[in-house]
């Protein structure tokens, strides 16, 4: 886990003579300093692991922005790796919305027969690098932590330096589905093994008004009649577990409707799952409302006019 601490400029000179790789590096912004300097409450925005669903996280997304509410920082695991580190490279939601409904399959599916996967991974990067215009986490507009699992030690890593793609495609690693990324000497896989929404990871950073996009499977809603319904419910059932524990430590909590059992390259269930996103997160305004004022957040936040809209 990264600390939160200044980096020296001896330190930030190595890095940059170091490999383009991802890493976990000091943490180059103090949020607790910039909380004090500019009198305000910091705001994370958690978007958490769950495959095809992720498509959720953009209605949440556009429903925030239109609220006037910007983070000042992004954790995601998993699916919400790649859509937050979309959105702190400064795309809008109705562009990372046009880039969900345009995305094809052969622009991030590569087949490779392997004793560890059958997906390579390296599309994933290559597309996440060109969506980002190639910028490594550490130059994103908004500070972007990608949480991904060492596999060796099953241990939890925070990515936030240096290559964006490398940094996602190792998030989105699912075991058996995807060969393991290596990343200088070691494997990493899905994030979500060990944080399916990465709560704790943005409290430690410093944030005081944390929002978690929950959307994860429910397991009562999942087909066991085949060995791959199976392998989903066995992973279903830890993450939920896994992600009650840190939810408890959000301020907001947005959980989509997502019972429907979508496919990654079904255009007409990402546009449904897109709006279930934006349907959760005005279900949430009031609740939202109502944190900002209990920590003294002053900016005026645009959620009257964004429901009368949806009623």
């Amino acid at each position: 886990m990264p600390k939160v601490a200044q980096e020296t400029p001896n330190q930030a000179f190595s890095a940059e003579t170091e490999s383009g790789e991802a890493q976990e590096r000091l943490n180059q912004i103090n949020f607790k300093q910039l909380k004090k300097e500019q009198n305000r409450p910091i705001i994370a925005l958690v978007l958490g692991s769950g495959g095809a669903r992720g498509y959720a996280h953009i209605g949440a997304i556009q429903v925030l922005e239109q609220s006037g509410i910007r983070p000042d920082f992004i954790v995601g695991t998993s699916a919400g790796s790649i859509v937050g580190s979309l959105y702190a490279s400064g795309k809008n939601a109705n562009q990372i919305r046009d880039i969900a409904l345009n995305m094809k399959a052969s622009d991030v599916r590569d087949i490779r027969l392997d004793m560890k996967g059958f997906f390579d991974g390296q599309k994933v990067e290559d597309y996440v690098n060109e969506q980002v215009s190639d910028m490594p986490l550490q130059s994103l507009p908004i500070p972007m932590y990608v949480v991904a699992t060492q596999l060796k030690e099953g241990k939890k890593v925070v990515f936030n330096y240096g290559n964006t793609g490398q940094a996602v495609r190792a998030s989105v690693s699912i075991p058996s589905m995807f060969i393991p990324t290596k990343i200088g000497t070691d494997e990493y896989v899905d994030g979500g093994l060990v944080s399916p929404v990465p709560v704790d990871v943005a409290r430690k950073l410093g944030a005081d008004i944390i929002i978690a996009v929950d959307i994860l499977a429910q397991p009562m809603y999942t087909e066991t009649s085949n060995v791959w319904g199976l392998f989903n419910q066995n992973i279903n059932i830890m993450q939920k577990n896994l992600a009650q524990i840190e939810l408890k430590n959000a301020d907001i909590v947005i959980q989509p409707d997502l019972r429907e059992k979508v496919h990654i390259f079904d255009v007409s269930g990402r546009e449904s799952t897109m709006q279930a996103g934006v349907d959760a997160t005005v279900a949430q305004l009031e609740q939202i409302q109502k944190v900002f004022a209990q920590k003294n957040y002053k900016q005026k936040l645009n959620i009257q006019s964004i429901q009368a809209r949806t009623h």
